[in-house]
């Protein structure tokens, strides 16, 4: 019966299997949520040569990052209405 009531090790792991997926979750969600305001995220290869200027930052992607970085930092997503507004302002003036 000591068995039974104190859980062991599996219920320590199942909570934590629990808790691992519902961060994925979020994260999914925020990764979601970004992709709806921005568009899908697509990764560009740029070869550069040695002496070649470097290019400018994309309009908009400080207020970009912030707000990624919020979403993934936080599990609530109105806590980062700041950055959405924030990156709509940029690309309504770009």
């Amino acid at each position: 019966a000591g068995a039974a009531a104190s859980g062991g090790m599996m219920s320590g792991l199942m909570g934590s299997m629990a808790s691992g997926m519902a961060a994925g979750v979020g994260m999914s969600v925020a990764n979601r949520a970004v992709d709806a305001v921005m568009g899908p995220r697509q990764t560009e290869v740029v070869h550069r040569h040695e002496g070649a200027p470097a290019a400018a930052a994309p309009k908009c992607q400080l207020q970009q990052d912030h707000l990624t970085q919020c979403m993934q930092s936080s599990s609530d997503s109105s806590a980062c209405q700041f950055y959405l507004d924030a990156l709509k302002s940029c690309q309504q003036q770009a």
